[in-house]
C-alpha cells in the first residue's frame, strides 16, 4: 500500500474527517505526508506560526508549555489516533503548546490552511471540530476535577485504567507507556510523591510492579479503589459498563 492509499484510509476513520468532501479529502491527502521522528525531536513551539497539524500513527508526544523558571508543565500525552496542533486553527493561527515525541514516533503531517478551508466551507467539517474540541474540553474537566477530589494513589489507579481495556473481574497486566518520572509529571506530581502514592496503591489493590509492567490479581480492586471519589456518568465499579473516564 502506498503512503497517500494509508493516508486516506487513516482519515476517512477519523471523526474529524468523516463528512469531509471526497474533493477536499483528495486534496488533505494530496499535500499530508507521514513522518517519522526520533525521541526527544520538538515538532513545535508554543506560540510560534503553525503552518501543520498532526495525527499520531504509533508513539507518544508530550504537549507543554514552558513555565518563568524554564520548568516544563505537562498538559497532555497523546497516543497513537490524537490529533495535535488542530486548535491553531482558532487560535490565530499559533500554536497553543510545544510538542516532543516521547519515543520514536510516527505522524501525519497535514497543512494547517486546508483544515481553516475546509471548515469555513463546510457546516459539517466545523460541527465535527466542534465537537472534537468538546470532547477534549470534557477530559479536560474530569482531570480537574480528579486533581481535586481524588488523592494521589487515586489518580495513578485511574490513569492505569486508561491503559487496560480490561473490565471485567479477572487479572491483567498494564504496561507503562513511557518513564515512570514522565507519569508523575503528566498526573501532576513530584517523583517522590508518585513513589509514596504508587507504593499506597499497591498496598489497597494488590498490584505487582515489575519494571514498567503493573500486573493485577483482580482489576475490580483497581476500578473500585480509583473510582470512589470520581463523578463519571459510567461509574467503574459497574464492571459491566465502560467508564468515560477510562475510556478517553
Amino acid at each position: 500500500m502506498g503512503e497517500s492509499e494509508a493516508i486516506l484510509k487513516i482519515l476517512e476513520k477519523s471523526p474529524v474527517f468523516e463528512n469531509c468532501e471526497p474533493t477536499s479529502l483528495t486534496q488533505f491527502v494530496a499535500q499530508s505526508n507521514i513522518i517519522s521522528v526520533e525521541k526527544g525531536q520538538i515538532l513545535f513551539v508554543h506560540e510560534e506560526p503553525a503552518k501543520r497539524f498532526f495525527m499520531v500513527l504509533g508513539g507518544w508526544v508530550k504537549l507543554f508549555r514552558e513555565t518563568l523558571d524554564g520548568s516544563q508543565a505537562i498538559i497532555d500525552i497523546l497516543p497513537a489516533g490524537h490529533l495535535l496542533g488542530e486548535t491553531s486553527v482558532f487560535d490565530d493561527n499559533k500554536y497553543p503548546y510545544s510538542a516532543e515525541a516521547v519515543e520514536q514516533t510516527k505522524l501525519i503531517s497535514i497543512p494547517l490552511n486546508l483544515l481553516k478551508s475546509e471548515i469555513d466551507d463546510n457546516p459539517k467539517m466545523a460541527s465535527a471540530m466542534l465537537y472534537h474540541m468538546a470532547k477534549v474540553r470534557r477530559q479536560q474537566d474530569r482531570e480537574l476535577e480528579h486533581l481535586v477530589v481524588q488523592n494521589a494513589p487515586q489518580r495513578i489507579g485511574c490513569f492505569l485504567l486508561r491503559l487496560t481495556n480490561q473490565r471485567e473481574e479477572g487479572p491483567a497486566k498494564i504496561q507503562l507507556p513511557y518513564d515512570k518520572s514522565l507519569v508523575a509529571a503528566r498526573l501532576g506530581m513530584q517523583p517522590e510523591t508518585f513513589s509514596r502514592a504508587l507504593s499506597k496503591l499497591k498496598e489497597a489493590t494488590g498490584l505487582e510492579i515489575n519494571g514498567s509492567t503493573i500486573s493485577l490479581n483482580n482489576v475490580r480492586q483497581l476500578i473500585e479503589f480509583s473510582c470512589a471519589a470520581c463523578s463519571s456518568e459510567f461509574p467503574c465499579k459497574d464492571l459491566k459498563s465502560k467508564a468515560s473516564c477510562a475510556t478517553q
